[in-house]
């Protein structure tokens, strides 16, 4: 069976890949580091495509087509899920961002190279600077939280003009000479996103680089870019969660005892373990139907392009903090609660089990959900839409 508004192709390929993935999962959690072999079986899968229109020789997938991708892997691999979401982001940038000539080769050279895009924007990371050179700008400094940077072909980076203070967005090859990757990411989960440090020392960005028409946030489209980043987010915790249950399932049904007291032979007829596993399914059912509602209502305004206006990117942006708000709960619950359907056993350490919810953990921090259910809040009581920034 597949899942509801995906290609059986583009379902197949993401099944196949997660298979792949979760093999190695649990070893990769505990080494940390580049997942260079599996970020390498991305890139043969052809999925780094699959957002990219099909007369530039991508799949055409939709957002909502996208997000589901992203679910799929990470069932098995939150890490390589985040990196492949965002790695469709940072394209979705350069068409956002910048001028048609500057997405078109983009979209080709992403299509026909397997490229694969890595992060260094952090708009709230002040740590680099622009001088003026020749033919562009020499930029210096580090950046933080550059998440896919390592490994990665093509890489966006910013920093704000020295002149106006306007945050400049530029799209640059990954190996200019300049660039230093840091090998400084340890935390506690998303062990493989790379999410650590980038230097920059006299990096030439030519002119030709910068994606200045229309530019960062510049119009109702292109702040269509945090909406985006915001849904790959709620999909990937919404990920963990169902990965989490589904492997908790695996794990009653094979190496729970029933309780003494309980009545019962088998653990997956104890009364209160059915309960749990009950409620588990309505928080993940609950957060599914508001990730895809808030998929179909980016899809409606990516199509708009150009003409969508601020009230339907609004809306948009409404659904897919309502999405954030219930995946981030949902993958922190189900993550840890599943030890109490698995019980005392499977807390040892060689089964890296906490690794859902310590990814889970880790990644909802990315940006404060209060301020989506403000938002919301805002909306409700007051009828005032979010302002686009970077994470709203």
């Amino acid at each position: 069976m597949t899942s509801a508004g995906i290609t059986p192709e583009l379902e197949a390929l993401a099944r196949e890949l997660a298979a792949k993935l979760s093999e190695s999962a649990a070893e990769r959690d505990r080494e940390g580091g580049t997942a260079k072999r599996e970020r390498d079986a991305i890139r043969r899968s052809g999925l780094l495509r699959a957002s990219i229109p099909k007369e530039y020789g991508g799949y055409g997938a939709s957002w909502s087509e996208l997000m589901r991708l992203v679910r799929i892997l990470a069932n098995s691999d939150s890490s390589l899920a985040h990196l492949f979401g965002f790695h469709h982001l940072l394209i979705a940038t350069v068409r956002l961002f910048g001028s048609r000539s500057q997405w078109e080769v983009a979209y080709r050279d992403s299509a026909t190279g397997q490229v694969f895009w890595g992060n260094a924007l952090n708009p709230l990371d002040p740590g680099t600077r622009l001088t003026r050179s020749d033919d562009g700008y020499l930029l210096n400094g580090k950046k933080s939280f550059c998440s896919g940077a390592l490994d990665s072909d093509r890489l966006i980076v910013s920093a704000n003009d020295p002149e106006s203070s306007k945050l400049l967005v530029a799209a640059i090859p990954s190996d200019r000479p300049g660039l230093r990757y840091n090998h400084d990411w340890d935390n506690m989960g998303q062990r493989q996103t790379d999410s650590g440090s980038v230097e920059f020392e006299d990096v030439v960005l030519h002119d030709s680089e910068f994606l200045r028409t229309p530019g960062p946030l510049s119009s109702p489209f292109a702040s269509l870019r945090p909406c985006i980043a915001q849904l790959v987010l709620a999909n990937v915790y919404l990920g963990i969660g169902e990965g989490a249950l589904a492997i908790a399932k695996g794990y009653t049904h094979t190496q729970r005892r029933a309780w003494p007291a309980s009545g019962v032979e088998r653990a997956s007829d104890d009364p209160y373990l059915l309960a749990r596993y009950g409620e588990m399914r309505l928080e993940l059912a609950t957060a599914r139907l508001l990730a895809d509602a808030a998929a179909s209502a980016l899809d409606s305004a990516w199509q708009r392009r150009e003409e969508v206006s601020a009230e339907e990117r609004g809306e948009a942006a409404l659904a897919i903090a309502a999405a954030k708000v219930a995946t981030t709960r949902a993958s922190l619950s189900v993550s840890s609660r599943i030890f109490e359907v698995m019980g005392a056993r499977s807390t040892a350490a060689h089964l890296r089990l906490d690794r859902f919810f310590r990814n889970a953990r880790t990644h909802t921090l990315h940006d404060p959900v209060d301020y989506k259910i403000k938002e919301l809040g805002e909306w409700e009581l007051n009828g005032k839409l979010p302002t686009p920034s970077f994470y709203s």
